[in-house]
């Protein structure tokens, strides 16, 4: 299975596999996204580690269970041969209506078909108020005319 664009990563090709990425989360589909990942992927998200596409699928079915209309904007950090490193923010609201944005640094690592062997987040959050949301497109791809990360001051 190849999942283009493959190492070595130029900057464009970087930022292509980012927004390809974030287009996935955005769609909140565990058994879809995680076909982006090794069938022996590893992941540190938070304090959690997971080992195997099935353990990311039931981590990203946790999350979006939790995490309601959750948004994601994805943005280039730096880039080598066959890693990225992203830095991202993304809002949701809980349950009971509270909604908070995530902010977070991502080191990704591809095999030679362009699927991430290893992937190592970092994520804090903190409550924000429905006022102060700035992600507002409809559920799904971030439209291309809104502003990225650095454009928000994020």
């Amino acid at each position: 299975m190849s999942r283009p664009p493959l190492p070595p990563f130029d900057e464009a090709a970087a930022i292509e596999k980012i927004r390809l990425a974030e287009d996935g989360w955005n769609g909140c589909d565990p058994q879809k996204v995680a076909l982006a990942y090794t069938e022996d992927c590893l992941w540190r998200n938070r304090a959690e580690f997971v080992t195997g596409r099935e353990a990311i699928v039931q981590l990203l079915a946790r999350k979006w269970t939790r995490e309601l209309d959750y948004r994601l904007i994805k943005e280039l950090w730096a880039y080598t041969d066959n890693r990225i490193a992203v830095r991202f923010a993304y809002e949701f609201h809980d349950d009971s209506g509270q909604w908070f944005r995530a902010y977070g640094n991502e080191n990704w690592e591809f095999d030679s078909n362009g699927l991430m062997s290893r992937r190592i987040a970092s994520i804090n959050e903190h409550a924000i108020s429905a006022e102060d949301r700035k992600f507002h497109w409809p559920q799904g791809r971030r439209p291309d005319d809104h502003p990225g990360l650095s454009d928000l001051g994020l």
